[in-house]
């Protein structure tokens, strides 16, 4: 177990794109961290740059006490998870998961009977490897509930259990660090939730310095001590999850973490009595007292406002200012409804509301917003959080 520092790690590739420009990141022993992205956003170049699978094109990374700029992948003292599994078809999954153990033993060779007779001690030795080995590999598939699968080849399993003979194979190998590259994507929606839970049970157990890669922002947010949101090769934000889903520090990570997305107006503050009001031109809402003093100097400003599809409500509720709109689809997922609707100014947003508060399609309505949840964005400077900016 130990810390994983970047310095200013960049990647740029013969062809002249620059996949990760800049990234300074410090992740504490027995932390989890989950890179989080779109596709193309580096994060998982990054991975593949701790686990010297890519070569750096500049800066520094440390593992433990030592940079492993140009230390081998094998010589690194992590284990990684891919995707695809990557598990030895011809093998049986003792085998698989024993196979890395194996190549490491010191006394290679002086477990067969012959050697008793020439040199008992390195027999010896040889033969408590072996059973530590098999201790290590039999621990690690109780953990994971596939002992009794021990005996079977890959082509015989399914898609969770293979993913947790490659868990279990990282497991045996007791690395300073854990590197998952998206290691649920292929498991259907079910099981990725299962495995989700059991990876995140598996770390509170071993306690292992792990950094896990996904473009999944729901898998992030559940997985992570901490999250770090990736794009165009850089880091937008790195925090809690909570932290990430109520401060975002950029219109992109606000729209990017949260299932549906933030619905994002545009409009400008405007002084008006004494106190602040957002204008839409469609409609006008107060801001809300505790945000009148932070916004004071962004009077006569335009800005961007998000609102999170659970500050939007179809019902009058305490506090909260409305604007028309019109309903143009609904999803029923339960315990609740997204309901789609668009605004004379704005099209394809979202509220999250209650089952029990029925929305009919194609219909007018009038939307709700609880001010003093809503977030405001600089329209320029990529989109900057201007109340998390004042705030600190």
């Amino acid at each position: 177990m130990a810390q994983v520092i970047l310095r200013d790690v960049s990647k740029v590739y013969a062809n002249g794109v620059k996949a990760v420009d800049g990234v300074n990141l410090t992740i504490g022993d027995r932390e989890f961290v989950v890179l989080v992205g779109p596709s193309g956003c580096g994060k998982s170049t990054t991975l593949r740059m701790v686990a010297g699978l890519e070569d750096i094109s500049g800066g520094e990374i440390r593992i433990g006490e030592r940079i492993v700029n140009d230390v081998a992948p094998k010589d690194r003292d992590i284990a990684m998870v891919f995707q695809n599994y990557a598990l030895y078809p011809h093998m049986t999954v003792y085998q698989n998961m024993a196979f890395a153990l194996r190549l490491r033993r010191r006394h290679k060779g002086w477990a067969n009977p012959l050697a008793m007779m020439v040199a008992p001690a390195r027999y010896r030795a040889a033969r408590e490897e072996l059973a530590g080995i098999d201790r290590r590999v039999r621990d690690a598939a109780a953990m994971l509930g596939i002992e009794n699968l021990l005996s079977r080849r890959p082509q015989a399993l399914s898609g969770g259990q293979r993913q947790r003979v490659a868990v279990g194979r990282a497991i045996v190998r007791e690395p300073k660090a854990f590197l998952f590259d998206e290691p649920l994507s292929n498991l259907d929606a079910k099981l990725r939730i299962e495995m989700r839970a059991e990876i995140k049970r598996l770390h509170r157990r071993v306690q292992t310095t792990t950094i896990y890669v996904t473009h999944d922002q729901e898998e992030a947010m559940t997985l992570g001590d901490r999250v770090v949101v990736m794009k165009d090769g850089m880091i937008h934000q790195v925090g809690s999850p909570l932290e990430v889903y109520e401060r975002p520090a950029n219109r992109f990570v606000a729209g990017f973490v949260g299932t549906p997305p933030m619905n994002f107006f545009e409009g400008a503050l405007v002084a008006v009595g004494g106190g602040l009001t957002f204008d839409m031109g469609f409609a006008k809402l107060a801001i809300a007292p505790r945000h009148q003093v932070l916004l004071e100097k962004f009077a006569g400003r335009p800005l961007v406002m998000g609102a999170r599809p659970e500050t939007l409500h179809l019902v009058p509720v305490q506090c909260g200012q409305r604007f028309p709109a019109h309903v143009t689809v609904t999803e029923p997922l339960g315990d609740r409804v997204d309901v789609y609707f668009d605004t004379p100014g704005q099209k394809h947003l979202v509220c999250r509301v209650d089952s029990r508060h029925r929305a009919a399609e194609n219909q007018p309505a009038d939307i709700h917003v609880e001010m003093d949840r809503v977030h405001f964005f600089n329209p320029v400077d990529q989109g900057r959080s201007v109340l998390r900016d004042v705030a600190t």
